[in-house]
């Protein structure tokens, strides 16, 4: 489909989605976003539903501004994927094994690593550049510095919630490695303080939803802001790609026989910042729970923990912002779908893939996401399919 437009105050909302599917709530936070006096542009993806002030599933373009709440508190957050040269007959039987291993190896949870994990000893990894980055961490806001010591040992390591770490097959059987997580606790900590500044800034008094609150250009307050999210987007994928090479030397372990090779990774944030052009404006464009879609960019819409995830490539819609969907999306709340499903139907919907079944993962459960297929139906004009994967193995924080 291509997009259904609504009017908005200041501009129109922009929808890939049926407006008659979306909760009321996530309807008047589009409708609180399209009041912004410094907005520019709103695009609202297929899997979009309810968030703190700003949709989970929105693009939202401004100038000379930036709404922390509509970056996410998981500043970062996104998605990795690598093709190997295994195929579904080089994987054993029963997978448990290699799921166990997969979890000694990248601490799920609240876990963290008894001591920080050594880029130098990861295969392959590119350690230039990683004093670097530590060394800037003196510079973000006073409230979290005593944090150092925990976020070095959180990098590499998957968190809870929908995070997860996958073994999946695509349609020619060849075997894929991937993986989704943020910046840990870390930077959940930077935004809340920085939204938390935000708030009380007077500019900020009469908007609609306190939770919209915002930075503007040139002031010390957005340059600190900017300075914080930029360092945690960098965090959260280098959280990705340490996992990924743990995630890697366990395969090269567990299938020493067949000397797996690893193509070149994708990676993708979909909750953060970017600064772009369009239609000859500098604008800064957050995507919370949306993935950057260019012409010809790769980019991972996963769907739920039982149902599978796609490849796809940008086609560069400038309508959306150059945006397409990260995800499946929720379609009711985690204590919604703790009250509606037992394990039951978790072992029922997960049937085939070697994975948690107990009751601390049942709000994770298919049913309370929406169908992935009908996700990418509806953004046919901003991505193409390169390939479609089921997990077989599936690690949930």
């Amino acid at each position: 489909m291509s997009y259904v437009e609504m009017p908005g105050a200041k501009v129109p909302i922009r929808m890939w989605t049926d407006p008659a599917t979306v909760e009321d709530v996530a309807l008047q936070q589009l409708r609180n976003v399209a009041t912004l006096p410094w907005i520019k542009g709103l695009a609202v993806m297929p899997d979009v539903h309810y968030g703190k002030g700003a949709t989970v599933g929105s693009v939202i373009a401004m100038q000379g501004a930036v709404c922390p709440a509509a970056v996410g508190v998981d500043i970062g957050c996104g998605m990795s994927a690598v093709k190997t040269s295994l195929t579904a007959n080089d994987l054993p039987g029963d997978l448990s094994r290699l799921r166990s291993k997969i979890e000694q190896a990248i601490p799920v949870g609240r876990g963290m690593h008894e001591d920080p994990v050594d880029p130098g000893r990861l295969h392959g990894f590119p350690t230039g550049g990683w004093d670097d980055f530590w060394a800037r961490f003196d510079g973000v806001a006073e409230a979290v510095k005593f944090r150092h010591d925990r976020a070095e040992k959180q990098i590499g390591t998957l968190g809870s919630g929908n995070h997860f770490v996958e073994v999946c097959t695509d349609s020619t059987g060849s075997v894929w490695l991937m993986l989704h997580s943020g910046s840990r606790n870390i930077g959940k900590e930077l935004a809340e303080h920085h939204i938390g500044v935000a708030q009380k800034l007077p500019h900020n008094q009469g908007l609609v939803d306190r939770d919209l609150a915002v930075f503007v250009a040139d002031t010390p307050q957005m340059a600190a802001y900017r300075n914080d999210l930029f360092w945690a987007q960098e965090y959260a994928k280098y959280n990705r790609t340490i996992m990924m090479a743990l995630l890697k030397d366990v395969i090269r372990r567990e299938f020493k026989k067949a000397k797996p090779t690893f193509e070149p990774e994708i990676s993708c944030h979909h909750n953060y910042v970017s600064e772009e052009r369009y239609e000859g404006m500098d604008l800064l464009v957050t995507r919370k729970g949306a993935i950057r879609a260019g012409s010809g960019e790769y980019g991972i819409i996963p769907g739920s923990m039982g149902t599978g995830s796609y490849i796809v490539k940008g086609l560069g819609n400038e309508k959306s912002f150059n945006s397409a969907s990260h995800g499946a999306g929720r379609r009711m709340s985690r204590n919604a779908a703790k009250r509606r499903f037992s394990t039951r139907d978790l072992e029922e919907q997960t049937q085939g893939v070697e994975c948690r079944k107990d009751s601390g993962v049942v709000d994770e459960i298919p049913g309370a996401y929406k169908p992935i297929e009908q996700v990418i139906d509806q953004q046919r004009d901003l991505v193409e399919v390169v390939a479609k994967l089921k997990q077989v193995v599936c690690v949930k924080g």
